[in-house]
């Protein structure tokens, strides 16, 4: 694909990561739209990511969650996905046709910090699955669709939103 229509800027990451928050102020600062991803499968669903998982389990919502990221089709957007966004293969290879995915690492100590309701969040797991597990897993799969990595540990969302912009020039 030709990288002048990549217009997109995609955010990829764990839970508590910084991408919604990171996203407003990206948009903001850059003159693009601002999308979350979990926010549209709310919307769609007419319940919470928690009530998804509650009455069904993590794999119904992984694939409601690939189905949103399928339909996402504007241009010119900056795109908070949600954190088990890259479990489809065809939903991250859609979002990087269009965009340029941005992996916002924070490491384990921080996320924990970060994440208090884990249990109760909506976050596509396996039951009893560490939170510790799900970041290893996790983990691997955010580096494999990066083409822009930064670590998001100790700096402000507006020094983020300053990195993201500087990484997207010299992209």
């Amino acid at each position: 694909m030709n990288t002048a229509r990549k217009d997109n800027i995609v955010l990829i990451g764990m839970p508590g990561a910084g991408k919604s928050t990171v996203g407003v102020l990206l948009a903001k600062a850059l003159g693009k739209d601002f999308v979350d991803s979990d926010v549209l499968i709310q919307v769609r669903e007419g319940k919470t990511l928690q009530q998804i998982m509650d009455e069904n389990d993590y794999l119904h919502l992984r694939q409601i969650e690939a189905q949103v990221l399928h339909d996402i089709d504007g241009r010119n957007l900056v795109i908070a996905t949600g954190g088990s966004a890259v479990y489809s293969d065809s939903a991250m290879m859609h979002l990087a046709d269009h965009g340029i995915i941005v992996y916002l690492d924070a490491p384990l100590h921080s996320l924990r910090q970060r994440i208090r309701d884990y249990d109760t969040r909506g976050i596509a797991r396996r039951p009893n699955q560490s939170f510790e597990e799900l970041f290893a897993e996790r983990t691997a799969l955010y580096r494999r669709y990066a083409e822009i990595t930064l670590h998001s540990e100790q700096h402000s969302p507006e020094e983020m939103v300053a990195a993201i912009a500087k990484a997207l020039a010299s992209h």
